[in-house]
């Protein structure tokens, strides 16, 4: 009986160990969003709720950009999704930076300065690394991942930053043209970095990665965990499971003209660091931001990584399949 009882706490203590381990292999991310801004960014976030054995959201923060209401209707907006995978009680939400990185590092070393919230958090999050790294996926403007390596330079080993912004290696983009100030910063300041590029009307990058309002109908609409929260959409209607609310986002980016099939942009980035085979990486030396433009350093020792050629199919296939699987 002795050495039967010894089997079973020794078989215990492995399973312990496995689940521990299994525990640890999660990524711990902190999403840095423009959430009011399109619907890629809602759907960025479901993603990671979505996947909650790939991804351990230790918070979430906000950035204002020009299409988004200020940064309260950004705030809103991610707690919209939040409370709808009913994450309200585990998933911290900040304010951030409303203006740019130009203008507030003037100010960071006063008692409060704009995007402080979210800045502190980045940091507080990141000085706990020990013998990993804290992944920063800022799929807005780079100004609160700029305004933390500024106020603690310490968080530069600490972090991998990970970024859905620019069309490089062409000029221009939204994330990037909202705050061309913060970018050359948190390049040269050594961090980790990569860039999930988008590239407007190429099939090249995240731009071709997109869904219709026909698949959302069947593969989205009705599907999804339901919420014990019943949330009023950012157009007024009232929804309990994210299914429903991002048709109601598809119908009215029609209504507004925009092209029936939408890009999910933001939900790239967290699909190639859940499956890094759903994108081609490229290591360059560090480029420069000019303006909107990029210029190559062919001799920079610092080197970057940007993504594209992003497997369409395979992402939002497993976006589907996730909401399935969710779906009671």
């Amino acid at each position: 009986m002795k050495y039967v009882n010894l089997f079973y706490l020794f078989s215990l203590i492995f399973l312990l160990a496995c689940s521990t381990e299994k525990q640890e292999e999660r990524i711990r991310i902190i999403i840095d969003t423009d959430a009011n801004n399109e619907l890629d960014d809602q759907h960025a976030l479901a993603y990671a709720f979505l996947n909650d054995d790939v991804f351990d959201v230790v918070g979430v923060t906000v950035n204002n950009t020009d299409n988004g209401y200020g940064i309260q209707g950004q705030y809103d907006e991610a707690e919209r999704i939040i409370k709808l995978f009913n994450k309200e009680n585990q998933v911290p939400l900040f304010k951030g930076a409303d203006e740019d990185y130009g203008q507030i590092a003037p100010h960071i070393g006063e008692s409060n300065f704009d995007g402080q919230e979210a800045v502190d958090f980045i940091i507080q999050e990141a000085l706990k690394m020990k013998n990993e790294k804290l992944v920063l996926a800022p799929i807005g403007k780079l100004t609160n991942i700029a305004l933390a390596i500024l106020k603690q330079p310490a968080i530069v080993d600490k972090i991998k930053v990970i970024w859905l912004g620019s069309n490089y290696p062409n000029p221009g983009e939204y994330n990037l043209v909202n705050d061309i100030t913060a970018v050359n910063p948190v390049i040269e300041s050594g961090v980790e970095f990569e860039m999930v590029t988008v590239r407007y009307g190429q099939p090249t990058a995240t731009d071709a990665v997109r869904v219709t309002p026909e698949e959302v109908a069947v593969y989205l609409a009705g599907k999804g965990p339901i919420s014990n929260n019943t949330i009023t959409g950012r157009h007024g209607e009232t929804f309990n499971r994210f299914g429903d609310y991002s048709k109601n986002l598809f119908e009215h980016a029609q209504m507004h003209g925009y092209p029936p099939s939408r890009a999910l942009f933001d939900m790239v980035v967290l699909a190639v660091l859940k499956n890094p085979g759903w994108g081609t990486p490229h290591e360059i030396p560090a480029p420069k931001l000019v303006g909107q433009a990029w210029e190559d350093q062919p001799d920079n020792p610092k080197t970057i990584i940007y993504w594209d050629q992003f497997d369409r199919d395979a992402i939002v296939n497993d976006l589907f399949n996730r909401m399935e699987e969710t779906t009671p």
